[in-house]
């Protein structure tokens, strides 16, 4: 059987490398190769890696997908592109907006001019529900027209639309994947359960935004990257998919599964301004994968949490720099 080359974008990050250690692990693709291309900022770490870095299948490139010459180099080598790589923290956008559309709207389109350059290649855009932006009640189908509110994801939903542009124009076989909010071991402790799991295990205090009452759809990245293989393997070009998980939670109910799973109470809770343009509530319509793809989340939530929040006591050396220290407590 033919070998399928694959190019992962941002590869060392929490979802990428997730789905690197997945492809590359026992039950994944025994016909693919994978190339992890990162550039290793802050949320990116080659520990993530750890797992597959002596596979004879698995290769790493440091480097940024705005650099169109290294980039052209490796979508020659590589039959598919699947693409993670992302700034992706709202807060940061807020103060910093141009370093997301540097990556998530200029690395795009790197990416897809050296596609069209090589084609044929199959193009795997990695997206997010926030590109819809607040939604009252109901779910989102994935022809629901786009208004993101904040910098992060309106570099997203630009992402977006350049990625299918290409499709439409140069009939590049581009699929894009819009998954809701995600958790799970090897997560940056910026997002909200590293960081509450991360400072409530230190004896810290955590913040929670406005009146707690904003609502997200937990996805463990088990299932985001299942999606997301299936999108790849068996997805149409051209098409959207939305992946989520199934269980909404407002922060508040999530607040008060992670002080209890962490062993705290309410007084470790500041209760602080809401950011700017905090969406309310995000729900995705995911019959579109489930029906024409097999899709469905099997994570159970509740057993998903106690495992994420047991990875992150367990490996402490991983988020806390000064565990490594013989002095440290």
């Amino acid at each position: 059987m033919t070998t399928t080359r694959i190019l992962v974008t941002g590869g060392a990050g929490f979802i990428g490398s997730h789905y690197v250690r997945t492809l590359l692990g026992p039950g994944g693709d025994p016909d693919v190769t994978v190339t992890v291309l990162d550039k290793l900022t802050y949320a990116g770490n080659p520990a993530n890696l750890g797992p597959v870095r002596d596979d004879a299948r698995f290769a790493f490139v440091h480097g940024d997908i705005c650099d169109a010459p290294l980039v052209d180099r490796l979508v020659a080598r590589h039959d598919q592109i699947v693409h993670f790589a992302a700034e992706s923290h709202v807060d940061r956008s807020i103060h910093r907006a141009g370093d997301f559309v540097r990556t998530n709207v200029g690395g795009t389109q790197t990416l897809l001019d050296a596609a069209v350059r090589h084609a044929p290649r199959t193009f795997v855009h990695i997206s997010t529900d926030e590109v819809y932006g607040s939604i009252e009640s109901g779910s989102w189908p994935e022809t629901h027209p786009l208004a993101p509110d904040s910098p992060y994801s309106a570099a997203k939903a630009a992402g977006d639309l350049i990625a299918l542009a290409h499709h439409r124009t140069h009939g590049l076989d581009v699929r894009v994947t819009r998954c809701s909010n995600n958790y799970g071991p090897y997560q940056f402790p910026e997002k909200l359960v590293p960081l509450f799991v991360t400072r409530l295990l230190d004896g810290g205090r955590v913040p929670l935004y406005g009146d707690g009452g904003n609502v997200r759809d937990w996805l463990h990245v088990d299932d985001h990257v299942r999606g997301v293989e299936l999108v790849r393997a068996h997805g149409r070009p051209g098409e959207i998919y939305n992946i989520g998980g199934g269980t909404e939670l407002t922060n508040r109910e999530l607040t008060a599964l992670l002080l209890d799973a962490c062993g705290a109470d309410w007084s470790r809770v500041d209760h602080v301004a809401d950011r700017k343009g905090h969406d309310r509530r995000y729900s995705v319509d995911c019959r579109k994968i489930t029906e024409q793809l097999g899709y469905r989340p099997r994570t159970d939530f509740a057993a998903g949490l106690a495992e994420t929040v047991a990875w992150y006591r367990d490996n402490r050396r991983w988020w806390d720099p000064s565990a490594a220290r013989p002095d440290a407590a």
